[in-house]
């Protein structure tokens, strides 16, 4: 009988986050699943990784499904480091991550607890995919994920992805017989735009409360917006070699070395 696959589920909303155990009742019918992830809420965390603290990984059990899980101090990409040195028997076929309470589309993919874990486990030569719904609320209902994070989960785990690329899926919120399908994407050339509501505290320190709009700046077809906002769900090749490549030959004709 061929050994089920491992796989490593993780995010960046919590261990209790219904995002998470959404993802861990779909990952349960295709292999052996174990779960590390943070003890708390990590969103915005980015690749953040401990390195002035003590970690602690403790193993829970927080329902009756055949997952083994750990809680952990640390951040998403901490989760995904401490899983494969110290608490996995063997590597895992594949990580996830998500499902996200929120979008991670675009720029987003930078500031991303839930992209980074994925990102993590890619360095480390694992094959990964972050997921997230967009809605916000705790309260969100992830039943229309189920089916597409199982047919995409189920692809990568067949096919395989190469070296250096993590999938980016965003599923916008309506019902499954809403969702017109899956669609193949490039990130969209967007960002935020920042304002700070600045205040006093009792003692007259100011102090300042981020806020700001999304601006999608892309008017192509082909991004991960528009499939969104058209009601796709989207699917973003990501590689996390920053490298631009395009730019290597233009610096080599500055006069660097005279």
């Amino acid at each position: 009988m061929a050994k089920k696959p491992l796989i490593l589920v993780t995010n960046d909303d919590g261990i209790s986050a219904p995002g998470l155990r959404t993802l861990i009742k779909v990952m349960n019918t295709l292999g052996d699943v174990v779960v590390v992830a943070p003890d708390s809420p990590q969103s915005g965390m980015g690749h953040a990784i401990t390195l002035d603290s003590m970690l602690y990984a403790e193993r829970v059990t927080l329902d009756d499904g055949p997952q083994k899980e750990y809680s952990c101090s640390g951040t998403p990409a901490d989760c995904v480091k401490l899983a494969i040195r110290e608490i996995l028997d063997r590597r895992p076929d594949l990580c996830v991550s998500g499902i996200n309470h929120g979008s991670n589309s675009s720029i987003n993919v930078i500031y991303s607890g839930t992209m980074s874990a994925a990102i993590e486990a890619g360095i480390e030569g694992i094959p990964a995919i972050g997921f997230s719904l967009l809605d916000y609320a705790w309260s969100a209902n992830f039943e229309a994920c189920k089916n597409f994070v199982k047919t995409i989960t189920e692809n990568a785990l067949k096919q395989g992805l190469p070296n250096g690329v993590v999938l980016n899926v965003n599923i916008p919120n309506l019902t499954e017989k809403q969702i017109k399908g899956i669609k193949v994407c490039r990130q969209a050339k967007a960002n935020w735009v920042e304002e700070f509501d600045k205040r006093k505290n009792p003692q007259g320190k100011d102090y300042y409360w981020l806020s700001g709009k999304f601006v999608n700046l892309d008017g192509g077809e082909d991004t991960d917006e528009w499939a969104l906002e058209n009601g796709y769900v989207s699917l973003v090749p990501v590689q996390f070699d920053l490298t631009a490549h395009h730019f290597i030959q233009n610096l080599n004709s500055w006069e660097l070395n005279d």
